[in-house]
């Protein structure tokens, strides 16, 4: 194996930590916007919840993007593989990823929380459902359901296994942990005592939470994926999960110790431990049969996208330095206000039943496109899903989406 084989993959391990960490600690979010309530305590949480994760959250994406990119072109054969058999839970990420960039473009257009309370509901459950099914997708690759070659595993089969359903679950209490001691620490460094204790709480109870997922996973994983357990507890990866494990109690400490600045690196150490196991565990096998030398491309190819990469962390890198530097100085912090007063708006008949149309379109249209065989059934499947996209936009949008903020209030202009 030479070096040229092994760097990109280095490159994608490093994209999948900073994913896991950046993205699912914005994703977690979507659990304490669920569970918030209603009242005006809640609406409270919901605007600090927006407030905080507003300069960074686009920026994520960059990492998962970045992941399949370098995959598909460096390692194609494991790349075709990977989105044969896992096209489910990998459809149920985008259209995810999709609804809650959209649901938190629509929110801009309301009055706050409490104003179209459907929008925050839409963006709580897709951000549940992105890490659970990529979470699934990492499960199924992990316990070794994911064959090489032109045949693919059963699409559904493959992803639904009990290591794949616990590191679905895994990833949403992690991000849920992750977003609490995030949040805590906003609330801390902006002074709101009152909204650093909620989240305070918050941190502690989900970080026992996913202490907990994490040691009953490991009598999971032993008996469903004993390969994988042998390798995290017996291997080369016990070291990390001993990292992983010390950093998240040490973040429990800092969190209690009302240390919450410090507590969000060392949760994110206790994360990216953890994704850093499963590479040792697992290497330098891909997928079953196939390891990293055997998937990797031509020469010329892993040497342009080696050069590719260089080039790339050197522009993008010092700009999301700079993005979250900004942001953890407090440099990008504007006022926000929020109404003292907001009831949530019922929206008229008429548009429920629109939206619930949407609904039953997009559910039709997404078994076309992933289970139909057809190129004709195929494109219907797409067009419906479009569709219901359209339905879903006019059905859930506050009326007065394409007016600025001083139009809603009576003295602004369109946009054009």
């Amino acid at each position: 194996m030479t070096v040229l084989q092994v760097l990109p993959m280095v490159a994608v391990l490093v994209g999948l930590v900073l994913y896991t960490v950046l993205a699912n600690a914005d994703l977690g979010t979507g659990v304490w916007q669920l569970t918030a309530g209603s009242g005006e305590r809640a609406h409270q949480v919901r605007a600090h919840i927006y407030r905080a994760i507003g300069p960074i959250w686009e920026a994520n994406h960059v990492w998962l993007i970045f992941v399949l990119t370098v995959l598909w072109t460096a390692y194609p054969q494991a790349f075709a593989s990977l989105a044969s058999t896992l096209v489910v839970p990998l459809f149920i990420a985008g259209i995810g990823i999709v609804l809650r960039g959209t649901a938190y473009a629509l929110h801009g257009a309301t009055n706050g929380p409490g104003d179209h309370p459907e929008v925050d509901l839409v963006f709580a459950l897709s951000s549940l459902i992105t890490p659970f099914a990529l979470g699934a997708a990492v499960g199924a690759v992990a316990s070794g359901r994911v064959p090489a070659g032109p045949v693919p595993a059963d699409i559904m089969t493959s992803w639904l296994g009990p290591t794949s359903l616990l590191v679905g679950v895994l990833a949403v209490a992690g991000g849920a942990f992750l977003a609490a001691v995030q949040l805590t620490a906003e609330a801390a460094r902006l002074g709101e005592v009152e909204m650093a204790a909620r989240f305070r709480l918050r941190a502690l109870l989900s970080g026992v939470v996913a202490g907990i997922v994490a040691i009953a996973g490991a009598f999971v994983v032993r008996a469903d994926a004993p390969a994988l357990s042998h390798g995290l507890l017996d291997g080369p990866g016990r070291i990390a999960v001993v990292v992983s494990v010390v950093a998240g109690v040490a973040t429990l400490v800092l969190v209690w110790t009302r240390r919450a600045h410090a507590a969000r690196f060392v949760a994110a150490v206790a994360v990216a431990a953890l994704v850093a196991g499963w590479a040792l565990a697992q290497g330098p096998t891909l997928l079953p049969g196939l390891t990293v030398q055997q998937a990797a491309a031509p020469y010329d190819t892993l040497l342009a996208v080696t050069v590719s990469i260089v080039a790339g962390a050197v522009i993008v890198g010092p700009s999301l330095a700079l993005l979250f530097g900004l942001v953890l100085g407090g440099r990008m912090d504007r006022p926000v206000d929020v109404p003292e007063t907001a009831v949530p708006a019922r929206p008229p008949r008429d548009r429920r039943m629109l939206g619930r149309g949407a609904v039953g379109l997009f559910v039709a249209g997404a078994v076309l496109v992933v289970f139909a065989s057809g190129a004709v059934l195929m494109t219907v499947g797409l067009l419906l899903v479009l569709v219901a996209a359209v339905a879903g936009f006019v059905a859930v949008g506050p009326a007065d989406l394409g007016l600025d903020t001083d139009d809603r209030t009576g003295s602004g202009t369109l946009f054009t």
